[in-house]
């Protein structure tokens, strides 16, 4: 592996993960209207996540729709580049927004990959389906052996 890259060269990223209750792609400024709309009406939900241990965000006063654009552009560098592969949550058949998946880096050397994730609040019903869905995937699909689940 590179220094760059968390994944094997020669590895290639899903870029789907589809059930009947959510469908996973690649976040990116497409999805910045409804991202926006989905964290922003659940600060509290997503801060109080299982699983969902950064503490920092969402910011508590919100953000901008721009600055939000701009952290979506960041996502989709870092998927381009390998570096961290976040994943939007939409509603089978649309693309309506209801959580996100962030698998990057881990900060332990007990762990190879860092799992997060979070539901806007009148979803919380698939936070444990999601997070056990994305487990499932990981161990099938992707090359860590050692994730972070947060304690879920």
């Amino acid at each position: 592996m590179s220094t760059e890259s968390f994944v094997p060269e020669d590895f290639e990223p899903p870029t789907s993960l589809a059930t009947d209750r959510f469908v996973l792609e690649p976040l990116g400024p497409q999805h910045n209207e409804s991202d926006h709309a989905a964290w922003t009406s659940s600060i509290a939900h997503v801060r109080a996540s299982p699983g969902y241990p950064d503490g920092s965000w969402p910011p508590v006063d919100g953000m901008a729709l721009e600055d939000n654009r701009a952290d979506l552009v960041r996502h989709a560098a870092d998927f381009e580049a390998r570096r961290g592969f976040t994943f939007t949550v939409l509603e089978p058949g649309t693309q309506h927004v209801i959580g996100c998946v962030y698998l990057y880096p881990a900060s332990s050397p007990e762990h190879d990959v860092d799992v997060q994730s979070w539901v806007r609040a009148d979803r919380a019903e698939l936070d444990q389906p999601l997070a056990d869905a994305v487990a499932a995937w990981l161990a099938s699909d992707w090359p860590w052996e050692r994730p972070d689940r947060h304690g879920r």
